[in-house]
C-alpha cells in the first residue's frame, strides 16, 4: 500500500507543472486569503508591539480616581508634588496630556496629535528616549520635539519648521525615538509652555513615576488611598499599556478573521473546482491504474497530498507577499484610549507566517477531501467508457 502511495504520489506531483494553469487557481486563491490574513494580523502585532516596548517594570501612572485614561484625568501640580513627597518613589514627573490638530502627510487634512507638557523629570524617567536630531527644547520657550513616528505621519514637523497650535506659533527644534514606544507619536514641549497655550495653569493630567527598587505597588497604592489630600489611581505602566493595546488589537483581529473567513469560502470553492477537474481530466490514468491492482486509497491519499502540496505553496506566496509589502510599513490609526492617532510598524513575525500556512493548509484539507473521495470512488468500468 505504501509503495502504492508513493508512485501515485510522485505521478501526481511531477505533472503538476503540465496541469499549471489550473494548479495556479488553487495557489492564487490561497495566497491572496493568507496575504491578506497576514497582513491585517501584522498590524495588530505592530500596534501591540508599540505598546509593548512603552513598558517598564519599575515606572507607574498616576491618573484622577475613576479616570481610563489621560485625557480625562484632572490633576493638580499639587498633586505631583505631594507625590514626590513620599519615600516610594525616585522620580516623580508631572505631565499635561493634551491633544492639537495637525495635518497629515497622506491626506493633507487635519488628525488630532498629542502634544505632552513635560519637566526634565520626564527625560530622566525615560533614558530610552534619545534625540536623533536637533536638541530639547528651552523650558520657558514656545519649542516642540518631534518623536519620530510623527514626524513621518504628519506634516509640517521639520527640524525648523514653524507650527501653529491653540493660537501659538510654536519652533520645532529637534525629533526623538523611544524604542519603537507610544510616545514616539507624540509631540513634546515644557510643561508651563503647554499649560499656558491650553489655558490649565497650574492644571495636569497624569503623574509617572518611578518605583524605588523593592517596593511593592499594593503597598504604595493603600498608602496614596489613605491620605486624603490625594484622589489618584496608580498603576504599572505594564496593566496600563495592556488595557490600551487589547482595546485597539481586538477590533483588528476580530476584522481580520471576517475578511479572511469570507475569502476562505472563495478560495475553497476555487480549490474544490479546480480538484474536480483535475480529476474529471485523468479519470482514464484513474481507473486504469485501479484496473491494475492500485487501491482506492492510495488514490485518495495522493489528490490529498496533491491539494495540500498546493495550498502550502499558496500559503508561502501570500506569507512572502505580505512580508514583502507591509513588513515595517508605517502606518497611523486613532486611539480610541486617547482620541489621538499612533503610529506603528506593521509586524510580519514567523508566528504569523505559521498562521497563514495552518491555515493554508486546513483550505487545502477541505478543498482536496471531496474531490479525493470522489476519484477513490469512480466506478472502473464506467470511467474507462469514458461515462
Amino acid at each position: 500500500m505504501f509503495k502504492q502511495i508513493f508512485s501515485i504520489t510522485l505521478m501526481n506531483i511531477l505533472s503538476i507543472p503540465s496541469r499549471w494553469s489550473t494548479s495556479s487557481v488553487i495557489i492564487v486563491g490561497i495566497g491572496g486569503v493568507v496575504a491578506v490574513l497576514v497582513a491585517i494580523f501584522s498590524m495588530a502585532v505592530g500596534l501591540n508591539k508599540v505598546f509593548e516596548n512603552s513598558v517598564d517594570e519599575n515606572r507607574t501612572i498616576m491618573v484622577r480616581s475613576g479616570a481610563n485614561d489621560e485625557m480625562s484625568s484632572n490633576l493638580h501640580i499639587d498633586d505631583a508634588n505631594l507625590v514626590a513627597s513620599r519615600t516610594f518613589f525616585e522620580t516623580v514627573a508631572p505631565e499635561l496630556y493634551c491633544v492639537a490638530n495637525v495635518p497629515k502627510k497622506a491626506t493633507g487634512y487635519p488628525a488630532n496629535i498629542v502634544v505632552r507638557g513635560v519637566t526634565d523629570a520626564s527625560f530622566d524617567l525615560r533614558p530610552e528616549l534619545r534625540i536623533l536630531e536637533g536638541n530639547r527644547f528651552t523650558l520657558g520657550k514656545n519649542e516642540l520635539i518631534v518623536g519620530r513616528k510623527a514626524q513621518q505621519e504628519f506634516d509640517g514637523l521639520e527640524i525648523g519648521d514653524r507650527v501653529t497650535i491653540r493660537e501659538v506659533t510654536w519652533t520645532v527644534v529637534g525629533y526623538f525615538e523611544a524604542d519603537g514606544s507610544a510616545i514616539e507619536s507624540e509631540l513634546w514641549a515644557g510643561l508651563t509652555s503647554v499649560q499656558s497655550a491650553f489655558r490649565f495653569e497650574g492644571g495636569i493630567s497624569v503623574v509617572r513615576a518611578r518605583v524605588q527598587h523593592g517596593m511593592d505597588i499594593k503597598s504604595i497604592r493603600t498608602s496614596l488611598d489613605d491620605d486624603p489630600r490625594l484622589s489618584l489611581a496608580i498603576q504599572t505602566e505594564a496593566d496600563w499599556y495592556e488595557r490600551q493595546a487589547s482595546t485597539g488589537t481586538l477590533v483588528i483581529r476580530i476584522f481580520g478573521w471576517v475578511i479572511t473567513i469570507i475569502m476562505s469560502i472563495g478560495a475553497i470553492f476555487a480549490a474544490l473546482n479546480t480538484m474536480y477537474s483535475a480529476i474529471a481530466s485523468r479519470k482514464y490514468e484513474i481507473a486504469t491504474l485501479r484496473a491494475i491492482g492500485f487501491g482506492g486509497f492510495p488514490v485518495v491519499v495522493s489528490v490529498m497530498v496533491e491539494a495540500l502540496l498546493l495550498a502550502v505553496l499558496g500559503g508561502l506566496l501570500g506569507a512572502g507577499i505580505a512580508y514583502v509589502a507591509f513588513n515595517g510599513f508605517t502606518v497611523s490609526t486613532l486611539n480610541t484610549s486617547s482620541f489621538s492617532q499612533i503610529a506603528f510598524d506593521f509586524a510580519v513575525t514567523p508566528e504569523l507566517i505559521g498562521l497563514g500556512l495552518v491555515v493554508s493548509l486546513v483550505l487545502g484539507l477541505i478543498g482536496g477531501l471531496f474531490p479525493a473521495i470522489r476519484s477513490a470512488t469512480l466506478p472502473v468500468t464506467n470511467a474507462l467508457r469514458g461515462e
